[in-house]
């Protein structure tokens, strides 16, 4: 078998064999396949796509090419949940505990921030103490102890993926659909969950800006999911604004603690029990999906999930305090109001953009290996809809006092917000759930 041959072949559009796809994977990742070889081979993808049966083979191979966690030892279903990224994107730390605290069992792997989304591991370690790296055994007996536990991505899980996407990074093939859906996938499989809940997000601040790309994607991994015997479900849901009203890494934590005690923002609350009931129904722990979120809103009223956030807060070393008095969390140096430069009805938000303001004020990466600052960020006071008046609070930047980056940041976020006369609709937040053999349009 040759690299030439396998290039050739998905160029002109054949189909590979699974053992043809293992050959490109492990010959990758142990060397014998050159970078430039499989920069042909990944352009050959992103023009000429793969089948079903391709991508299914090609993401098995690559979760195959490293370690793999062994959660046999953890009692019931494990249930694992994935957002493709998004602006103010907290709901991890909400929907986790939730869970847990209705039966589930989370043994969740989770990354960092890079660009302009936020990553679960960041905001996590703004919590003092919060150990985010863990051994497997501490890993696997905390989810047996409290039914959760959150760790950080190790460097052995899914090799392949690492390799790759450095090229695809600097060869234009990242917005490939089947490559995407393998690297997010591969992962997935590695980290041994028996069921996953997909939040692919759509919009202007999510990477699938168009529905119909987010629906490819979502089918895709689905399909992916249930052929490796992962039960999985997908939700396409909307960011077309920021999730919430907090974008940074402490006040994120804030605003979710504020959504378990009940009293967070509809947007962030509304996805998590949507969310949260799949994950039950795929647990087998309801009977059907109003029954699963019935107990998600029952766990948020009754302050039970509360209660499970404390828990893993404290048995990874964090300090629980926060729970009641958040103030413990990183502060800012300084506070700045941005007000409105004209009057009217907020019609358009580019959240990506609030996301790169974010990223400049110093709560997110350029590059992975770039230093945040734990404790800046933006207080959104005004959303899609919303009426505002010129001179009135927009929103707040939570910063470190360099008015260099305040004075960058100011001029993007006022940018990135289209304000008319004509009062306008929101968009709906849940747009469709794919299962394995449907599509349920919300």
């Amino acid at each position: 078998m040759r690299i030439y041959d396998l290039i050739l072949k998905k160029r002109d559009g054949e189909e590979l064999s699974k053992a043809e796809i293992s050959f490109i994977i492990n010959g990758f990742v142990k060397g014998g396949i050159a970078d430039y070889q499989m920069s042909a081979f990944l352009m050959a993808v992103y023009f000429r796509g793969m089948t079903s049966r391709e991508s299914v083979n090609f993401t098995i191979a690559m979760a195959d090419s490293g370690e793999k966690i062994d959660l046999s030892s953890i009692s019931g279903f494990k249930v694992d949940k994935h957002s493709t990224g998004g602006v103010g994107d907290k709901t991890t730390l909400v929907l986790a505990p939730l869970v847990a605290a209705c039966g589930g069992k989370i043994a969740k792997m989770s990354g960092c921030g890079l660009g302009h989304t936020g990553g679960t591991i960041d905001k996590l370690e703004s919590i003092p103490g919060f150990k985010t790296s863990l051994t497997k055994e501490k890993f696997i007996k905390n989810v047996n102890k409290i039914g959760l536990a959150i760790m950080g991505q190790t460097a052995q899980i899914v090799p392949a993926d690492k390799l790759i996407y450095a090229l695809r990074d600097v060869t234009a093939t990242v917005d490939s659909i089947p490559l995407i859906a393998a690297s997010i996938m591969s992962k997935k499989l590695a980290s041994g969950s028996n069921g996953i809940v997909l939040d692919v997000k759509t919009g202007s601040g999510a990477f699938m800006q168009k529905y119909e790309d987010a629906l490819e994607l979502a089918k895709l991994m689905v399909n992916i999911g249930e052929n490796a015997d992962q039960k999985t479900v997908a939700l396409i849901t909307n960011m077309d604004e920021p999730l919430g009203y907090a974008i940074g890494n402490s006040i994120e934590v804030k605003e979710a603690i504020d959504t378990l005690n009940g009293t967070g923002p509809k947007d962030l609350t509304n996805l998590c029990i949507e969310l949260g009931g799949n994950m039950l129904l795929i647990s087998g722990l309801v009977k059907n999906i109003k029954e699963g979120k019935g107990k998600i809103k029952k766990a948020i009223y009754n302050k039970s999930g509360l209660e499970k956030f404390k828990e893993l807060v404290k048995i990874q070393d964090g300090n629980p305090a926060v729970v009641q008095n958040p103030s413990l969390l990183p502060q800012c140096k300084k506070i700045i109001e941005i007000k409105s430069e004209k009057s009217g009805y907020i019609e358009k938000i580019n959240s990506c953009e609030v996301g790169i303001v974010s990223q400049i004020l110093g709560a997110g990466r350029k590059t992975k290996n770039d230093t945040i600052d734990l404790s800046v960020g933006i207080y959104l006071k005004k959303k899609i809809s919303d009426k505002i008046k010129k001179g009135e609070t927009l929103a707040i930047f939570h910063t470190d006092g360099n008015k260099n980056k305040t004075n960058e940041a100011k001029d993007r976020f006022l940018n990135a917000y289209k304000i008319s006369n004509k009062k306008v609709t929101p968009s709906k937040l849940l747009f469709a759930k794919i299962t394995k053999n449907k599509v349920e349009i919300y």
